[in-house]
């Protein structure tokens, strides 16, 4: 039989005079996704990245005058477990969340408004996500909604985007894949240029590009990208900056896959907290960029900061 999980449990109390040291503990502890037991006693599963916070919370408690202690208990049997289990139960904030979706027309004129109602739900969703401390497939379902909505608002500001391939991922050999021209649509926006940044800089250091304006015919020889017919593309889930870490055996290295991260996102759909200064940035840039070439020179050292950012960023936190 399976060993039931480990809860924490924070035991607090506050002199009444302390209403605001109250109400911020309150509020540490729902955004930590703690149940309340009772008046100044919380649940929450025994996870690595809870433990920390919660137990600087109980010595802020202390600090402000108030008694705190973090206890860890072991449920007496799977029932019981169930029984804590339930507490963390999201089910109906997801509901919730998929009847406001529900309301939202994918049609609508107005394409501003669209997409901020998409970002807001995207937002709310990566606030619940983080605290579904037991998903089911809940969680899954509203995902997948969200994620037609923002395909659909993709496909509507760029109605030239590639359908995805289910074809397997190859792995390829970077050696055959050097001094070569690359070609993909023009108008370069965050995958195109981000997967140009990566040809470039992990992949092909002197590849050259050729920017196809809509309706030319690719070259005979030459490597497409992020367009139909290209050798690399969208493949099912994965945005064209994806395949290609995949198809060179990059996936391990941290600082791209965050990049990747952010790439996908704001191509398709997601959240990551870096991707919207990110798309500032590329924003600002595409506004005052001549043409695709100075667009992708001037990109070319956003994405290395990114890069040493997040490498710098994993050997702090290991």
């Amino acid at each position: 039989m399976a060993t039931p999980a480990p809860f924490l449990m924070l035991i607090f109390s506050l002199p009444a005079r302390n209403a605001t040291e109250r109400m911020r503990a309150w509020r540490a502890l729902k955004v930590m996704g703690g149940a309340m037991l009772r008046d100044g006693v919380y649940l929450l599963p025994e996870k690595a990245q809870l433990a920390t916070p919660l137990l600087d919370l109980a010595g802020e408690i202390r600090r402000n005058g108030g008694t705190a202690e973090v206890v860890g208990i072991q449920p007496l049997d799977g029932q019981q477990a169930e029984g804590l289990r339930t507490l963390f139960d999201r089910t109906g904030e997801y509901a919730n969340l998929l009847e406001e979706l529900a309301k939202i027309d994918p049609g609508m004129q107005d394409l501003t408004l669209l997409k901020r109602l998409a970002r807001n739900l995207r937002r709310r969703f990566a606030e619940l996500a983080a605290t579904d401390f037991f998903p089911t497939d809940h969680q899954t379902i509203a995902n997948n909604a969200l994620l037609t909505l923002e395909k659909t608002i993709a496909n509507r500001i760029r109605p030239d985007e590639p359908t995805p391939r289910e074809d397997p991922i190859q792995l390829r050999n970077p050696q055959h894949y050097q001094g070569r021209l690359w070609y993909t649509r023009a108008d370069l926006w965050v995958d195109r240029v981000a997967s140009a940044w990566l040809i470039r800089t992990w992949i092909d250091p002197n590849a050259s590009f050729l920017w196809l304006p809509h309706g030319q015919s690719p070259p005979q020889e030459g490597i497409g990208f992020d367009q139909d017919g290209g050798e690399f593309t969208h493949m099912g889930d994965r945005v064209t900056f994806e395949t290609l870490l995949a198809a060179f055996g990059l996936e391990r290295n941290t600082g791209l896959t965050a990049i990747a991260r952010m790439v996908h996102a704001l191509d398709v759909g997601g959240t990551t907290p870096e991707a919207p200064g990110l798309e500032a940035l590329l924003t600002a840039i595409k506004r005052r960029a001549r043409d695709d070439d100075a667009f992708l020179f001037a990109c070319l050292p956003i994405f290395d900061d990114f890069y040493n950012f997040f490498v710098a960023q994993e050997r702090t936190d290991g």
